[in-house]
């Protein structure tokens, strides 16, 4: 009888030890968004950031310099990481946040290069405002079909893009927008395809 318990407890003991294994916790999708220091747009940083942080995501900030940065409407934040120190493998998601700011990024050769291993990838990238032009200069809009702020539209067909006249635009794994008015639909599409892991090829 004594045995039998033993056997029972030994097999009780086995099947719970395989139970923890199975139930393995998921870690949440990973977002860096990306800002000049100076002039980014504040709609287009922290209503995307929130949408993320209410969907249960991790936000990371990065810019051109870790000192605190300031929007064109006058918010702050302290970004978290420098451009350069971006390891794409750390993240889902690479969004690039607009402003007036943003043109001191277009010819960022460093995040040319993280651009281009997200795309590469087939990780979500989304760009807002004038941010979609480091897209373009980055080499991976052709034959794309984005909308951005109106006066980068050149900038778009100068990368072989094609520029659509809308408030939301989706090509691939590529999420784009022309501005403030257009974050809210903007983030909660980047969730979208995070959640489901439906990213077009």
């Amino acid at each position: 009888m004594r045995i039998l318990l033993i056997g029972v407890l030994f097999f009780a003991g086995c099947k719970g030890e395989k139970t923890k294994e199975v139930k393995k916790e998921e870690k949440p999708n990973r977002i860096v968004m990306v800002i000049a220091n100076k002039n980014f747009r504040d709609e287009e940083l922290f209503v995307p950031k929130d949408v993320f942080l209410k969907n249960g995501f991790s936000v990371t900030v990065a810019s051109n310099d870790t000192v605190e940065a300031k929007g064109m409407l006058g918010r702050m934040i302290k970004p978290d990481i420098l451009i350069k120190d971006i390891n794409p493998a750390d993240y889902d998601a690479l969004v690039l946040v607009g402003g007036s700011g943003c043109m001191v990024l277009w010819n960022d050769t460093t995040l040319h290069r993280i651009v281009r291993k997200f795309y590469e990838d087939k990780k979500v990238i989304g760009a807002i405002c004038l941010s979609p032009v480091i897209l373009a200069r980055a080499g991976i809009l052709k034959g794309k079909k984005v909308t951005c702020f109106h006066t980068a539209k050149e900038e778009i067909l100068k990368g072989e893009g094609e520029y659509i006249d809308a408030m939301l635009a989706t090509d691939g794994n590529i999420v784009t927008a022309p501005g403030p008015q257009s974050a809210e639909i903007y983030a909660k599409t980047i969730v979208s395809f995070l959640k489901s892991k439906k990213v077009k090829e």
